[in-house]
């Protein structure tokens, strides 16, 4: 079990195409204080995507002998590749009291309220199912049948929203972005009403 003596955890998920990553860099922009985990990753970079600043890019090989070592706080398979957190920079950043942002997938998530069950977890929602599969279409990134993909998972992703602490609709990337801050800094809120 993981300890959290200073720092706090948050988990980020919902389906892909959701905005997650936009949501993210606009809260990083804002907050450069808080500590975002570098997944490690089996997929081939994108474009524009840099070496431990985007992901760790492994082989299946190295990934998998990790997962042996228990070096992941978390890892899963998604759209035939897999993802994981490295648990040794989470915690050293938590013992520093730093807020740690997780982005990672339903699987993830599920692992993440086992081993660090303090944790809060956040799902972010599209309008619907047909306004996410119109964004994943306009990043074009994807072929057919991994938007296919990506769209059948949405499904069940969606239908687990409510094992979250928090649901956040992301109609509109301000408001969005206004109640992830929200829950990011529940203190500032606190110090605003005070006053």
């Amino acid at each position: 079990m993981l300890t959290q003596p200073s720092g706090r955890i948050f988990v980020i998920t919902g389906p892909s195409g959701v905005g997650k990553g936009t949501l993210l860099k606009a809260i990083f922009q804002a907050h450069p204080e808080l500590y975002f985990s570098i997944s490690a990753t089996t997929r081939s970079p994108r474009p524009n995507e840099i070496e431990g600043q985007h992901y760790y890019f492994l082989t299946p090989g190295q990934f998998q002998q990790k997962v042996a070592q228990g070096d992941f706080l978390e890892w899963a398979e998604f759209a035939g590749h897999y993802y994981g957190t490295p648990k040794d920079p989470v915690l050293d950043q938590v013992q520093q009291g730093k807020t740690v942002i997780l982005e990672i997938e339903l699987e993830g998530a599920r692992q993440v309220r086992r081993t660090a069950p303090q944790a809060q977890q956040i799902f972010i929602a599209p309008p619907s199912i047909a306004e996410l599969e119109a964004r994943i279409r306009n990043r074009g990134q994807d072929d057919p049948q991994a938007i296919a993909r990506r769209l059948k998972r949405a499904e069940t992703e969606i239908a687990a929203a409510s094992e979250f602490d928090h649901i956040i609709l992301n109609d509109d990337l301000n408001t969005a972005g206004q109640a992830l801050t929200r829950l990011l800094f529940p203190e500032a809120e606190q110090t605003v009403t005070q006053r």
